[in-house]
Formats: C-alpha cells, structure tokens, sequence
C-alpha cells in the first residue's frame, strides 16, 4: 500500500456514483485520513482499529464542511436528489411562475368541483386518520432560501406546506406551524411523516397532486384511512384526497 492509496479505495472505485456533495464530502475525508495515516506511522489495520477515533479529529470533519461551504456549495434537502431521478412527481404547472411553484403529477388525478365545491387535485398516501379533514392556504417550501424566510418571518397561519420531498424535514424547525403538509416523496414511515405524527399535524406523504398555486385555499382528506408498512408489501392502493376550494386571485 502506497501512502496515498487507502485499501478501501479499490472498493470505492467500482461502486455506483453517488450524488456530486456525497462524492465531495468522501474525497475530503479520505484526504484527511490519508494525511493522519501517514502521520501516524501506522499500518492500516493499527489505524483503524486503534487509531482512528483519536487521531481523526472533530477538527478533520468541520474542515470537510469548510471547503464544502468555501466551494460555494449550500447544504440541500434530499429532494434534489429526487427531482432528478424523477422529475415527473415534479413537474411544474404551464405557465407558472416561481412564487407559484406549482406541480402538475402527470398521474395525479383531477375533477371539476362536487357539489360542496371541491375540485379534486390529487392523492397521497395519508400517515394519520383524524375526526375532520383539514384546510388551509397551499405553500409551497422548496427551497433554503423559502425555509430562512419563513424561520424569519413566520409562518402564516393556516398553511398547508407543499414540500417536494421526505428529505424536506429541513422544516423541521418550523413544521409545528403548520396547519397541514403535503410531501411529493416519501412514505408514511419516511422521516417527514413521523415527524408530522408526533406534532400531530395532517399528512400525506408520497402525493401526486396538479393544478395548487401559491395562496389557493385547499383541503386535505385527513379521514381517508391511514396507509400501513402491509400495505405497501402488498401493493394496497389507500390514499387520502387533495382538493382545491378556492383559487388565490383569480
């Protein structure tokens, strides 16, 4: 073994590439445990068995986050991840603009209003059964910059957050003000969906929804049945509905 060569690295070589931040943050840490390695005059075996946890230091991993950061690069949610690999859950609604940020699920089912006058919109997989359905006012959080403007600002009451994934628990700091959310991703054993059930707030995860903008009033189906781990096992289709009631000015 060369000093710059660490036996893991053959591995590492001929596994699939991860994401561009994961393959970053890995090239960073083995640098930094190759410089400690050779440092510390080890063979690789005493390193990692005797040697690591000491001489990797807390230091080593916030100067990975450092250069990260100096790179310009900002952490992210999940959610990037998932509107690559698939980008028709997200697919923007024609003609919307970014404040808008609405979706339209090619497989997303949509009605004209019933007779209470709720168009239907889409379905999701619902994490919690509760008495009454909810409503509330759709908004959309999509991004750092929309989760900094709400820890600043607040959130405005009765809002029914529209995340794009599971990985968006980045609201985690801000998710007890909502009144409902909607995740594009995820099940209901997704992180996300826990959190939502410990807060006791409606959720349904994994939702194929089309036609919501920014502001229009919409309701979730809270009472539809919760979907279960059998469920998915078994294919079991049981979602809870997404209607909208009213749209924002227009």
């Amino acid at each position: 073994m060369t000093s710059d060569k660490l036996p893991i690295d053959d591995a590492l070589h001929v596994r699939p590439p991860a994401s561009p931040l994961v393959e970053a943050a890995l090239d960073l840490i083995k640098e930094r445990v190759r410089l400690r390695l050779r440092e510390s005059g080890m063979s690789w075996e005493e390193f990692v068995f005797s040697g690591s946890d000491r001489l990797v230091t807390a230091a080593d991993i916030a100067s990975v986050e450092s250069a990260i950061l100096g790179s310009g690069y900002r952490f992210d949610w999940s959610s990037r991840t998932s509107v690559t690999e698939r980008p028709e859950a997200y697919k923007p609604l024609a003609g919307a603009e970014e404040q808008d940020a609405g979706f339209a699920h090619p497989e997303a089912p949509s009605a004209e209003p019933d007779e209470a006058g709720r168009a239907l919109r889409g379905v999701g997989d619902n994490v919690v059964r509760y008495p009454a359905d909810v409503s509330g006012k759709a908004l959309y959080v999509r991004s750092n910059e929309r989760v900094l403007e709400l820890l600043t600002g607040g959130v405005p009451a009765g809002s029914i957050a529209i995340i794009d994934d599971s990985g968006g628990t980045l609201t985690a700091p801000i998710i007890d003000q909502f009144t409902g959310v909607i995740c594009a991703g995820g099940s209901v054993r997704s992180h996300l969906g826990i959190l939502t059930r410990e807060y006791n707030i409606p959720c349904l995860m994994n939702a194929k929804v089309t036609g919501i903008r920014e502001g229009d009033r919409i309701a979730i189906e809270a009472t539809a049945e919760a979907k279960t781990t059998e469920d998915y096992q078994q294919g079991v289709e049981r979602v809870g509905r997404v209607w909208l009631l009213e749209e924002a000015g227009r």
